[in-house]
């Protein structure tokens, strides 16, 4: 049996071995601990037993032995307390650590060291490290070594103090240290980790006589830190021409330079690396170096080598694992994903940990498998490891999210003991969609009340909840808060300002948009464009805009011709419809949501011929494209072609939902198929295993109005299991209006007003229906009722595309140049229209 506290955990086989033989010491030394008085004062047994626990992590053996130590008067001895306060420093029990320093004195530079080095284990004891190693400075009594330095420069690193790291850089000059290989190797690290590689780093390592691979490995990798890749690789090739050779660190650095090369040089020279790795033993052989030319593949996307390199390695880590899971999910290849997560669940010896989770679970959300997300969610909780990690169960935060299961994804939330920022901005995210205003407001007053600061994720997240409920104040709060704690002057590359003036854009307000717009002059980016592009209302800025930013050189994307159908599609230009699409013919687009939104303009503007052109040339055919093209034969009146389109779906498999459900009902009832409109509804539950819409229930009572069975309609309206909302009851009062129904009309009216009291479209009907039987007592209650209630008929508007130029009709309006020959010419067709035709 293991010690008790014993915990053996291993990645590698070999690391398994080491664990094994200092198990056997410690097993060894229990069988003789009766007798050892044999031993004597045996200090080397002691050291070397103290190592073991101090490698083991055993700290409840190692406090039980530090007991024996001072009860037998072993203390004393140096040799000992080295090895007992190593094992503290090793074991990350540092407050022991720090106690038995303090008893065992501290003139001796090796007792510092170790001290330094525990301390220097965790950022969270960095301010520590710096006081001990100022106390050890200022005391004199133990002069800082090479290691002390090795030691003390990377905290600085981490603190970002480069002050503090050239006053030490001085001692070590002063000291004579600076010809130490180890103290130039730790030197080169802290100026590149600060910023400082093209001069300072680059400096030090000049100056070294005596350079090891692991001198190499820091300059390399400071480059590489810096975003130098090309400096980086530069002085990888210069390596390969003296006499030190790389080792697997060399390696695994050099690998993510190669991936991040431009055009086609990354497989290129990954293959190069490749073929030297294989020959040579030690490097092929390694375990790393393999996890690290796996890595290399599956981020350049080149599945097949990462996959073959995989299977082929005849022992595999935790990191090969996670480096596979990942690379799949990376990829888009989640079924794989799971496949291979299940096969590392059935190898002993390695358990999955954080990194695993993180990885898989964004597989589980895309497939939408809440049982198998749930099962990892049951082991996550068998395992305290795994639950107290707060990457995990923001993974499980998200995962639950995009799978709609928001209060699962909120207890979730709430079971998170060490909540960070990626938490709360999790959780925000998984309320911003749906209904849940109120909650997502309350949460983010508690996120704030507990002094988290909102970072530019969160900001975005907040935008997107604003624009999504047309709340320009709260878009307004938002800007504020930015500005005032520096988010958008931190924002090179404008995302926050992005998200601000597409969501001021989103609610309406063109003016703030625009004004952000602006005050981007010097930095508009693409996405700035296309969000400008999709403003309200304003075609003609809209259309400026997109050749402004042809002239300056930005390529249009996708998202920029998507932004702009809509523009098209209110100016009714078929014009500018065909340019968007010949532009995205020549761009080499193929994205199905484009093709989709083409096909939808096109039937919007008429060209219906055109929009079945595109649909019938497209290879591959979603419900995106299958929607538009039944919504466009619908907006048509071509019934029958759109149920010919809907019945072509369901034979190849595709799966309806709610949006092409409606446009079919849509163009049953403008085709006056009745019989065929009521089993496509009748079909939504019986057959797809959905509820009906309340929009469905509305296209129903249109399609049996249309085909003039009112009280059919009606019926089918007090009868609905859901109670109808005005849309519903409006539908049908425009039916008693065609139909000349007055007594249905004036209940349904009634009923109308209830709900829907400040419509003045429901009035007008009501009034024109009374008027059309004579009946104006009627007509002036209804009138009566509209001044009462301080109602205005919107002005109707109308407008035509000719010759590339967008002519706009509004009633009452005289401003149009050619506004005499148009009504000159509207007076002959009504006059002709009138005239009695003989055949």
């Amino acid at each position: 049996m293991l010690p008790v506290g014993l915990k053996m955990r291993s990645a590698t086989t070999r690391t398994y071995f080491v664990g094994a033989r200092q198990y056997e010491d410690l097993s060894l030394f229990f069988e003789n601990i009766q007798c050892l008085s044999s031993f004597g004062s045996n200090h080397q047994v002691l050291s070397a037993v103290l190592k073991s626990s101090a490698t083991l992590s055993a700290i409840k053996f190692g406090k039980t032995l530090h007991g024996y130590i001072v009860k037998k008067g072993h203390l004393t001895c140096h040799a000992v307390s080295k090895a007992l306060l190593n094992m503290y420093a090793k074991c990350g029990v540092l407050d022991d650590c720090q106690r038995l320093f303090s008893q065992i004195g501290n003139s001796d530079p090796v007792t510092w060291n170790i001290i330094l080095s525990g301390f220097s284990g965790s950022r969270m004891y960095d301010a520590e490290v710096m006081r001990l190693y100022d106390a050890m400075h200022k005391g004199g009594e133990a002069k800082p070594s090479s290691i002390t330095i090795a030691t003390i420069l990377p905290v600085c690193a981490r603190l970002l103090e480069i002050n503090t790291g050239k006053c030490v850089h001085s001692y070590v000059i002063k000291s004579g240290l600076d010809t130490d290989t180890l103290v130039g190797n730790a030197l080169i690290s802290m100026y590149a980790k600060c910023g400082l590689v093209c001069d300072d780093a680059f400096a030090v390592f000049n100056s070294m006589n005596k350079k090891d691979v692991v001198s190499w490995n820091a300059i390399i990798a400071g480059f590489a830190e810096n975003k130098l890749m090309s400096n980086a690789f530069k002085w990888f090739q210069w390596m390969l021409e003296g006499p030190v050779e790389p080792n697997y660190a060399t390696i695994a650095n050099i690998l993510p330079v190669c991936a991040s090369l431009d055009e086609n040089a990354p497989f290129h020279l990954g293959r190069e690396i490749h073929c030297y790795v294989q020959r040579r033993t030690e490097l092929i052989s390694d375990v790393s170096v393999r996890n690290a030319l796996v890595s290399f593949y599956l981020r350049g996307g080149w599945m097949k080598e990462a996959v073959s390199l995989f299977w082929g390695m005849t022992s595999r880590d935790l990191v090969s694992w996670n480096a596979i899971i990942a690379g799949y999910a990376s990829n888009g290849e989640w079924l794989k994903a799971l496949d291979v997560f299940h096969e590392l669940l059935s190898v002993e010896m390695i358990q999955p940990d954080s990194i695993t989770f993180v990885s898989i679970l964004p597989a589980c959300a895309f497939l939408q498998n809440l049982l198998v997300g749930k099962e990892i969610h049951g082991y996550i909780l068998r395992h305290s490891y795994l639950r107290e990690d707060t990457a995990v169960g923001n993974a499980l935060i998200s995962f639950y999210a995009k799978c709609y299961h928001i209060e699962a994804a909120f207890q979730t939330f709430l079971m998170i003991f060490g909540r960070d920022l990626i938490s709360w901005n999790s959780i925000l995210n998984a309320f911003v969609d749906g209904e849940y205003d109120t909650k997502f407001l309350g949460l983010l007053n508690w996120m704030l009340g507990g002094g988290i600061r909102p970072d530019s994720i969160t900001i975005l997240t907040i935008l997107r909840f604003c624009a999504n409920l047309l709340r320009v104040e709260k878009v307004k709060e938002t800007h504020s808060y930015s500005l005032k704690t520096g988010l958008l002057q931190g924002d090179i590359e404008p995302t926050v300002g992005n998200a601000l003036l597409d969501s001021y854009a989103k609610c309406g307000n063109i003016e703030y948009a625009f004004k952000i717009f602006q005050s981007f002059s010097g930095k508009r980016n693409l996405v700035t464009c296309n969000a400008m592009i999709s403003e309200n209302d304003c075609p003609s800025e809209a259309l400026n805009l997109l050749q402004q930013l042809q002239a300056r050189g930005m390529k249009p994307d996708t998202v920029t011709i998507m932004s702009f159908l809509p523009v098209c599609a209110q100016m009714a230009s078929v014009h500018q419809l065909n340019q968007c699409h010949g532009y995205a013919l020549r761009a080499g687009f193929e994205d199905a949501r484009l093709k989709g939104a083409l096909l939808d303009v096109y039937a919007k503007c008429g060209a219906i011929k055109s929009a079945y052109k595109l649909f019938h040339s497209s290879t591959h055919k979603d419900l995106v494209m299958f929607t538009a093209m039944v919504g466009g034969y619908a907006m048509h009146g071509m019934g029958e072609e759109a149920l010919s389109i809907f019945s072509y779906m369901l034979e190849l498999g595709v799966k309806p939902d709610h949006v092409i459900i409606t446009a079919v009902l849509s163009a049953c009832s403008h085709s006056g198929l009745v019989s065929e409109g009521l089993k496509v509804f009748y079909s939504i539950e019986k057959v797809h295993g959905f509820k009906p819409t309340m929009e469905q229930y509305a296209c129903v009572v249109d399609l049996l109005a249309r085909g003039g069975r009112l009280n059919d309609a009606y019926s089918f309206v007090v009868r609905m299991p859901i109670e109808a909302n005005a849309n519903v009851w409006g539908t049908l009062l425009g039916a008693c209006r065609t139909h000349h129904e007055v007594e249905l009309g004036r209940l349904v009216a009634d009923r109308l007003f209830e709900i829907e009291a400040n419509n003045i479209g429901n009035y007008v009907v009501m009034s024109n229906l009374y008027a059309a039987d004579a009946r104006w007592d009627g007509v002036i209650e209804v009138r009566k009722l509209m001044r009462t209630r301080d109602l205005k008929k919107p002005a109707g508007c109308s407008w035509i595309e000719v010759e590339r130029r967008k002519n706009v009709f509004v009633a009452g309006d005289s401003t149009h140049s050619q506004r005499c020959l148009i009504y000159s010419t509207l007076s002959t067709l009504d006059q002709q229209i009138k005239e009695q035709v003989y055949f």
